[in-house]
């Protein structure tokens, strides 16, 4: 699908979709409080969302959808052995060891991008911890056969803190205690978001400055009637739409949350854009945008809009944690630079360093390489090029924001299909 965005005049306000790294831990989570009921207000439904749901149903969860709301009655009994993961690196990584406490042999794959994203890092931790797992040569499929005894392994967290988040759900059902010694942690935030929904399910972890987990055995998920909170990553791509075009609030967002993109606010200050704060969420107005510089490891999945906000400011602007990307839905620092030169943007990527040197962009045809990220900050971007920017594979916004396109057009966005 192309979609067309023309440049454009937005105003108004938009509501956040929900999170879908915190749909995904709550499902994971569900799933495993045997004959309870949960319910998940504002659920997401997103593409990464529904495989979620769709593997915690192959795994035994009875689920039921009404309007938002979706009802998870838990219980861990496979019902095959095949479990579709989609195209969410989260989903795969997290039921990988979700899988492993069951002595049945579970193959975990998927489709597109997902099948070329790494997962070596679950081997070796899931040996150690009683379990047998093998990937091929480092990549999906993955085979695992439990049951998790417990005990100690270390984490390798330099690629991801996803798996690390999945040991850290299922471990608690795990026959004995355990320790997970981890190196080189990448996006903390993450963890915390995990740990915050083990406790809504009454699931004690002792976090040791991010460098050890202890997670007691022989634990048991209670119920919970739990509410996912608007997602700041989808949402940083209006905040940077409001900035480069106009004015735009999005409500539906915790000032408070642990999310790692809340600090999208902090980028869009440095920028000179001004930022409000409410109760319910931010309002971003565009203003004399200047050049910024802004460390995005621990928050990967701000930079492809904040290289859309780059391109509109005076000067050059220096965005840190590039080597965040190379192993995302496409190699992310490498399309951004391809499409956005497209548009006549001068970007460029030295190690982990993306040095992108504002100036008026062009209109013309980009793509968005299978990548939501990337679609969406080519759209905002595109609010205040020259020309129209035509958006090939516009279609994969659906990964994490349905709704996004239409979302932008309600707020005064020029969008033709």
């Amino acid at each position: 699908m192309r979609k067309s965005v023309q440049s454009s005049s937005v105003e108004g306000g938009v509501q956040a979709p929900p999170s879908k790294s915190v749909m995904q831990r709550i499902t994971a989570a569900a799933l495993l409080a045997e004959g309870r009921t949960t319910r998940i207000r504002n659920p997401s439904v997103c593409d990464d969302a529904l495989a979620a749901l769709r593997v915690a149903g192959e795994l035994g969860a009875a689920i039921r959808a009404t309007l938002g709301e979706v009802v998870v009655q838990g219980g861990l009994g496979p019902r095959g052995g095949e479990l579709d993961c989609g195209e969410s690196g989260l989903c795969l990584r997290l039921f990988t060891a979700v899988a492993a406490l069951r002595p049945e042999e579970l193959v975990l794959s998927g489709r597109g991008s997902l099948l070329r994203r790494p997962v070596d890092m679950v081997e070796r931790p899931l040996r150690d911890l009683g379990a047998f797992c093998q990937t091929k040569d480092g990549f999906p499929p993955v085979r695992v056969r439990g049951p998790l005894a417990g005990g100690t392994a270390f984490v390798d967290g330099s690629t991801s803190s996803q798996f690390l988040s999945g040991l850290l759900i299922a471990l608690p059902l795990a026959g004995r205690d355990s320790r997970l010694v981890v190196k080189n942690l990448k996006s903390r935030p993450y963890v915390d978001m995990t740990l915050q929904v083990l406790e809504a399910f009454s699931v004690r972890v002792r976090n040791e400055n991010y460098e050890e987990f202890v997670v007691p055995g022989g634990q048991v998920y209670e119920s919970a009637d739990i509410e996912v909170e608007g997602d700041w990553s989808a949402a940083a791509a209006l905040l940077v739409a409001g900035a480069i075009g106009g004015k735009l609030r999005v409500w539906g967002l915790r000032p408070d949350s642990v999310q790692a993109d809340r600090r999208v606010l902090a980028a869009l200050g440095a920028a000179g854009a001004r930022v409000k704060v409410f109760g319910d969420g931010a309002e971003v107005e565009g203003g004399d945008l200047r050049a910024f510089s802004f460390d995005a490891t621990d928050a990967p999945d701000l930079l492809p809009p904040l290289v859309a906000l780059a391109c509109h400011c005076a000067g050059t602007s220096s965005l840190a944690g590039a080597s965040r990307l190379r192993q995302k839905e496409s190699d992310r620092a490498a399309v951004l630079a391809e499409e956005f030169g497209r548009l006549g943007a001068r970007i460029a990527v030295e190690g982990d360093i993306i040095e992108v040197r504002g100036g008026m962009l062009a209109g013309g045809e980009v793509h968005s390489g299978g990548d939501h990220r990337i679609a969406m900050a080519l759209a905002a971007a595109a609010l205040a090029a020259r020309g129209t920017v035509a958006i090939d594979g516009a279609e994969c916004v659906a990964k994490s924001y349905p709704r996004f396109f239409e979302d932008l057009a309600s707020v005064g966005g020029r969008i033709d299909e």
